[in-house]
């Protein structure tokens, strides 16, 4: 194993290498072909090996689609015998259609939540099986990131491989840092980062690392680039992100599996939130943990062999991967043009359309991830999520895809559109009253009658309407509260019975004030993308402790106001008016204090030591995180010492390090000029010292001069800046 040499001595610093090792291992390409979102040939699908394992039970699918066909029509009919007293009026005709599709959502998820706590219930009697078989084929572990804190990354990769390494020494598993950073001081500090795991592992597991220079296709490009170079060596993928963590069990029987089952192209886990430390982060760790297990059950029962991936914690079998999911490059500009944002969705109805399978192991625990730690993140998130699932409009009717992979597609869509369709609902309701209140009514219509059209609602069909409603809207939350409380382990490892009552109510109340402001969040989201603005990409913010009261105003004003104005409006209408949207008007006005409050991690940790919002991995950490958390001290002080540019340049060792880890491959074709490259070399060449040409160079003609040999070269050989 490479040597590692410390330079506290000289300076100080990161570490370097007496005998620079290359970040990758040697290429073993495969052809990955992109894929056609406009023809497919049945002929080329393959054949299940096993196609009585492979082929989906009919059963659960007539369950949830089959009954929500007649929750809905029986919501439909029952909201129509509420309007139509006296005859349907154009605006009593809009809110009935807007109801109707707003429903049928939620319908669905309450069928599938009904079959998810069948499965749940069921599964308490038989326990976790895992298998012990030996694995034969080769794992690659691959943890892109983009901008992230290199000492979360590494000290996650280094829990992960030194404690699968230890499980079963024999499982080949290498370990990929994919990184797309476009800050130079974050690129030197992961290469220093990796210098010091390397040391720090010793000579098994392998832990290779890559800068790519071009940024093409973001996360999807990262991942289809590496499995064109180096695929060929590999006969799995398991896919992270740089906030996961995944037990050594989980990940070895996520391989186990794969390899029992030939037709298995793509197995995924549910990720359970962990580490949150703000009240949003850990309200979202508590639905996540009493709710989630519900509808990632009844997900995994209705999909069967058609089941999603969710872009991480997953793994999927190099050659389906390589054969079948290579995105397609839709016509037009961004943001339902370009390259496919949200790729996973899409992989996954590629890869089941070429004849693999598609699974959600729900039953899998010991895969983690974390949340946003405020409204604002969450919402930076959710802007990239909703042009990623509004661009799937263009491939819902793409040949040869399964109707339920379409289903997801479609599902991923409404999650979005669901909010402009709430806020319509609400207008349309608010029109009827405004007609009721102010307008004169036609009592007699054009054609002749003896008695006079009154307008009017059933009131009694209204209210037992309403409660069928909120029953199917809060029926999954509750059938994933009374799975918890009956579970005594997890009862008790969530404080208590009184305190998981006490949690449910918290979460409930604080849902309903953020509710009003997603609304109008995702709702402005959607007009943004259909106006054509992209959202580009931003590194995802995940250790924010609290936000600013400037922020906070400069992002909520507006939803403040428009509470305002809804209040002002319904006031007028009449006093019950105002009642009724009392919840919605709440959440708004108080937009602001809210959504400080819900970003506050010293208000996360009072609610923690007073056992609200508690799940069961608060009182028992998993051990991968136990693990992680202590190697995160090392990595902090190697970022924390760093190699700035200038240091780099100016000492040779370090230089040779880098340049070691530099990739040469090139993706450009000859006769074709890269602009930042030829900006950069522009900007080199008229610079009279390195702090020159430092200055004149931008973040991402940095990062490219460094990761161009020659241009890394010219920039050492210039001079150190004089005195003035």
């Amino acid at each position: 194993m490479d040597k590692l040499t410390d330079l506290t001595q000289e300076g100080g610093g990161a570490p370097v290498l007496d005998e620079p090792a290359p970040g990758m291992p040697a290429e073993s390409p495969v052809p990955m072909p992109e894929q056609s979102a406009d023809s497919f040939d049945v002929a080329t699908r393959r054949s299940f090996v096993d196609p009585v394992r492979s082929t989906s039970r009919l059963w659960p699918r007539l369950f949830v689609l089959g009954g929500a066909f007649l929750l809905l029509a029986a919501a439909g009919y029952e909201m129509y015998g509420v309007l139509e007293v006296g005859g349907l009026t154009i605006v009593e005709i809009v809110v009935l259609v807007f109801f109707s599709i707003n429903f049928a959502w939620i319908a669905l998820a309450f069928l599938g939540a009904i079959g998810g706590f069948a499965v749940l219930f069921r599964r308490r009697s038989r326990g976790e099986a895992f298998s012990t078989a030996p694995i034969q084929g080769r794992t690659a572990m691959l943890m892109p990131t983009y901008n992230e804190n290199p000492e979360r990354v590494f000290a996650a990769v280094e829990a992960m491989a030194r404690d699968t390494e230890k499980a079963v020494p024999e499982a080949a598993i290498d370990w990929f840092i994919l990184s797309d950073t476009t800050d130079p001081k974050i690129v030197l500090a992961e290469e220093a980062a990796l210098v010091a795991i390397r040391t720090r592992l010793g000579k098994t597991p392998l832990v290779y690392y890559r800068h790519r220079r071009l940024n093409i296709a973001r996360k999807a490009g990262n991942i289809a680039d590496f499995c064109r170079r180096w695929g060929g060596a590999y006969d799995y993928m398991i896919v992270l992100d740089a906030d996961s963590l995944m037990e050594p069990p989980t990940i070895l029987e996520m391989i186990r599996r794969m390899e029992a089952d030939p037709d298995a192209g793509l197995i995924q886990t549910v990720p359970m939130l962990v580490n949150g430390r703000t009240p949003l982060a850990r309200l979202q760790q508590f639905a996540g943990r009493v709710y989630g297990p519900v509808i990632a059950a009844g997900l995994g029962w209705l999909a069967g062999a058609e089941g999603n991936y969710w872009g991480h914690n997953a793994v999927i079998r190099r050659r389906a991967f390589a054969e079948a999911a290579g995105l397609p490059h839709l016509d037009g500009p961004p943001p339902f043009g370009g390259h496919i944002l949200s790729h996973d969705f899409v992989e996954a109805a590629l890869i089941r359309r070429a004849g693999w399978t598609v699974r959600i192991a729900d039953d899998l625990h010991g895969s983690y991830e974390e949340g946003p730690p405020s409204l604002i993140d969450l919402a930076v998130r959710d802007r990239r999520w909703c042009q990623g699932n509004l661009q799937h409009s263009r491939l819902l009717a793409t040949p040869g895809f399964h109707w339920m992979s379409r289903l997801h597609l479609l599902n991923g869509i409404m999650s979005y559109l669901a909010s402009p369709l709430w806020l319509l609902l609400l207008l349309a309701g608010l029109a009827l009253s405004l007609q009721a209140q102010f307008v004169r009514p036609e009592y007699f219509g054009d054609g002749f009658q003896l008695f006079p059209t009154w307008p009017a609602i059933d009131p009694e069909r209204s209210l037992r309407l309403l409660g069928v409603t909120l029953l199917v809207l809060f029926g999954p939350k509750l059938m994933g509260l009374i799975l918890l409380l009956t579970d005594a382990k997890a009862r008790r490892a969530s404080g208590g019975g009184l305190a998981v009552l006490g949690s449910f109510v918290v979460e409930l109340l604080v849902t309903a004030l953020v509710a009003p402001v997603m609304m109008l969040i995702q709702t402005g989201m959607v007009m943004s993308i259909l106006r054509g603005k992209d959202s580009g990409w931003s590194a995802q913010r995940r250790d924010v402790d609290r936000n600013s009261w400037l922020e906070l105003f400069n992002r909520h004003r507006l939803h403040v106001a428009a509470g305002l104005i809804l209040a002002i409006a319904a006031e007028a209408i009449s006093p019950v008016m105002l009642a009724w949207l009392m919840p919605a008007i709440a959440g708004l006005v108080l937009a602001i204090p809210v959504s400080g409050f819900t970003a506050s991690a010293k208000i996360g940790e009072r609610l923690r030591a007073a056992g609200i919002l508690t799940i069961p991995e608060e009182t028992t950490t998993p051990a991968i995180e136990t693990t992680a958390a202590a190697q995160r001290p090392a990595y902090r002080e190697i970022v924390a010492a760093g190699t700035d540019v200038i240091r780099l340049l100016r000492d040779e060792r370090r230089r040779r390090t880098h340049l070691a880890l530099v990739d040469r491959h090139h993706e450009r074709k000859r006769g074709h000029i890269d602009p930042i490259m030829a900006t950069a070399a522009a900007k080199i060449a008229e610079a009279r010292s390195v702090e020159e040409a430092l200055s004149f160079l931008d973040h991402r003609e940095q990062v490219t001069a460094l990761a161009t040999p020659e241009l890394c070269e010219r920039l050492a050989a210039l001079p150190a800046a004089t005195p003035a």
